[in-house]
This record gives structure tokens, C-alpha cells and sequence, in this order.
């Protein structure tokens, strides 16, 4: 039997969320059915792991994550190209920009089958309300040009059932993460004064993380000590508000660590995101047995309030992607055009 190529589109290959849900699909396909291709702008932590996993990459040179008229030309054309060049069955969207202009190239190139994954809509972020319109309206146009959406949370799932025409191409599969092996944590706690009670959080240093919160506190709770874990393009800020605030005893910033080695580390968890799909790094902050801080965006509620963490496995999310990918292909027989046309 043939293999079935897949590509996988993510705007971004550092290290976040939806990189390690494109890392985790494309690493466990079962490889005598499937061939993975992953297809990037941004370099980052990703590409080095696929590369060093034997994944096939392709960079994307012009797609970055802002909206900039010319570069998202040049990026359309080359994603447009590439799904030309590799003739994949399946394209898998991940990220808001790829998303967009992926869904349109695919359809164009006439990919037999597109599956957008949503990994929190991105109109639930803070902005005025044209910007979040306009969001609206391009995040229900990709949702409308793939044939079937993955909402990693029931709260966006029920957002994407109000989508005219989305609803009934719309299902919730679960983020999911590998059994884990916690260490000591001694990597975050031999970096504060014995006996200092730490929180905490893992994730990428961008906006929406909302990681300037902690140091908002910490500023006026001179007995706090945090933690920050992850890299991001907010790090310089960071590190500018920690000199500003006098918090450089109190306030560490350690980059990338695994949170397998991070977490035990810490006294509780915090995540004071402002926007979230189905954080992973809350899911193992329970795993832990941390007792966690936390907002309640997207569906964060939903792994707070979960008496089973085995919903978040993921042997549990990757067999059903994997069943849908075959539903996909061999439960719509036909040519690639007849396909394309669903």
C-alpha cells in the first residue's frame, strides 16, 4: 500500500503548545501508512527536534505570524508551492496564519482533505472590536475551506458550532501528553534561598502568556519568588521589567527546561494567561500534584475541573487524529479531484 503523505503547516517551529502538538503527531504516525512533512516560517526548537527525529521539514523563508500585506503574498505562494511540489493527501493546519493562507492554497492545489486544528481561536484575544471582526471572519473562512476542524477544548468546539456551515464538520479531541518521569526540580529550586516557597509556570514568553503578571506581583509582594520557564520573543521585556522592578533575586527567568525537570521544582503552579487552547503545561503542573493558579480561558477550565487526566493522553489524541486521517482517506473513496471537491 501506498503512504499517504501528510503536511503538516504551523506558522512558528519554537517551542509552544501547538509546535508540541505537531511534533507529537507527526513523531507517532504510524510510518508503514503515513509520511510525515512538516512546513514552517519561524526556525526554532521544533525544526531541531523534527530534524533530529528524521522528520522531513520544509521552511517557509516569508511566513511570520503578523499581518504584513507583502510577506503573506510571498508566504501564500509558497505555501501554494510547496503543496504542489509535495502532492500531500492530507493537509494539517496549525496556528492562525498558516491556517489561513494554508486553507486557501490547499483548496486551490486541490488537496483531497484539509483538517484545521484550532488551538484557541484567535478573536478571544484582547483587541478593539473591528480587529476582532475582521479575525472572526478570516478564522470562520479557514474553518469553511477545510473539510474538517479539530477543537483541542469544548469551549472552542461550542464556539465553532455557532460558525454558519462549521458546526457539523467541527469535533473536540483532547491535547494529550506522554506518561512523564518528573526529577528533582532541583534545576529551578538551587537558584532561590533555601525554604522559599516558589511559583511557578512553563510557556512560551509571548503576550498572551501573560508572564508580566507574575512580575506585576512579585513587585508588590516582596515574600513571592517566581519561576518563569520557556523562551519567547517577551524575554528582553522580561528582563528589562525584572531590572526596572528590582527583582533579580526573586525573578528568574530559566529558558527552556523541560517541565519534566522544572516542575517539582516549584510550590505551586501558575498560568495567568490571557488566551489558551488546551495548555499541555497545565495538564502536567496536575500530573505533579501542584496545586495551580490559574485563569479560566478556553479550556483551561476544562483541566482543572477533570476528575480523569486520562482524557489528556497521548495515546488517547493520537488515535483519534490518526482515525480521522483514515477516515479521511479511505472513507471517501475517489479520485484527488473527486475529493477535492467535498
Amino acid at each position: 500500500m501506498q503512504k499517504k503523505k501528510i503536511l503538516y503547516l504551523i506558522t512558528k517551529a519554537t517551542h509552544g503548545g501547538a509546535q508540541k502538538y505537531v511534533y507529537d503527531l507527526a513523531v507517532n504516525l504510524p510510518k508503514a501508512e503515513f509520511e510525515p512533512i512538516v512546513a514552517y516560517g519561524t526556525e526554532g526548537r521544533l525544526a531541531d527536534d523534527l530534524h533530529r527525529a528524521n522528520i522531513a521539514t520544509k521552511r517557509l523563508p516569508s511566513l511570520g505570524r503578523d499581518i504584513a500585506i507583502i510577506s503573506d503574498i510571498k508566504s501564500f505562494f509558497e505555501i501554494y508551492g510547496t503543496i504542489r511540489t509535495i502532492q500531500p493527501d492530507i493537509v494539517h493546519l496549525n496556528s492562525s496564519k498558516a491556517s489561513a493562507l494554508g486553507a486557501l492554497a490547499a483548496r486551490l492545489a486541490g488537496v483531497p482533505k484539509i483538517i484545521f486544528t484550532v488551538h484557541g481561536w484567535p478573536f478571544g484575544e484582547k483587541r478593539n472590536i473591528p480587529a476582532k471582526i475582521l479575525i472572526w471572519k478570516i478564522s470562520w473562512l479557514t474553518a469553511l475551506l477545510s473539510h474538517a476542524v479539530i477543537c483541542v477544548s469544548d469551549y472552542d468546539l461550542n464556539l465553532a458550532q455557532r460558525m454558519p456551515f462549521v458546526g457539523r464538520k467541527a469535533t473536540r479531541i483532547y491535547n494529550g501528553i506522554g506518561p512523564m518521569q518528573f526529577g528533582s526540580g532541583d534545576i529551578v529550586r538551587s537558584a532561590f534561598p533555601a525554604g522559599a516557597k516558589i511559583t511557578g509556570t512553563v510557556g512560551e514568553l509571548i503576550k498572551n502568556k501573560n508572564q508580566i503578571a507574575l512580575l506585576e506581583q512579585a513587585k508588590s509582594d516582596p515574600g513571592m519568588y517566581v519561576a518563569i520557564v520557556g523562551e519567547g520573543e517577551d524575554r528582553p521585556m522580561l528582563e528589562q521589567k525584572i531590572r526596572e522592578y528590582g527583582l533579580r533575586e526573586r525573578v528568574k527567568l530559566f529558558g527552556y527546561v523541560p517541565a519534566s525537570d522544572a516542575l517539582k521544582g516549584f510550590d505551586r503552579f501558575a498560568l495567568p494567561s490571557l488566551k489558551e487552547g488546551l495548555p499541555t503545561a497545565l495538564i502536567e503542573a496536575r500530573l505533579a500534584g501542584l496545586p495551580v493558579i490559574a485563569n479560566r480561558v478556553g479550556g483551561v477550565g476544562e483541566v482543572l475541573d477533570a476528575k480523569d487526566l486520562s482524557e489528556f493522553s497521548l495515546e488517547r489524541m493520537t488515535t483519534r487524529t490518526f482515525s480521522l486521517y483514515r477516515e479521511s482517506m479511505f472513507g471517501n473513496p475517489g479520485s484527488r479531484a473527486e475529493q477535492a471537491n467535498l
